[in-house]
């Protein structure tokens, strides 16, 4: 991926609150809090708030409740409901992978 001027491009990585491993941007999920406090996926990566980001892998999910990491990096409690959400939105992204 060269520009105009011949140098590359970077490719923006980020953590894996579960692995703790860097990955292109665009492999992850982000989570999202609202200023209201209220959690979501962000698929677009576009949403306001502060984000952290997760493998697409229901290991890193996994490591990520049982180590706190969520919290930490929210600096809040997460309730049980929103690491169900983040489990389907999971389930649901790795069907999509298999029909494509």
């Amino acid at each position: 991926m060269a520009t105009k001027a011949g140098k590359a491009r970077k490719i923006p990585e980020r953590l894996c609150v579960g692995c703790q491993e860097r990955h292109p941007k665009k492999e992850l999920i982000r989570i999202v809090r609202s200023p209201e406090g209220d959690f979501s996926v962000d698929l677009t990566g576009k949403k306001s708030g502060r984000g952290a980001y997760l493998c697409p892998k229901a290991e890193c999910l996994e490591q990520a409740r049982k180590g706190h990491r969520l919290e930490r990096s929210f600096e809040c409690a997460i309730d049980a409901s929103v690491y169900d959400a983040l489990a389907e939105e999971l389930e649901n992204k790795l069907k999509a992978e298999r029909k494509a």
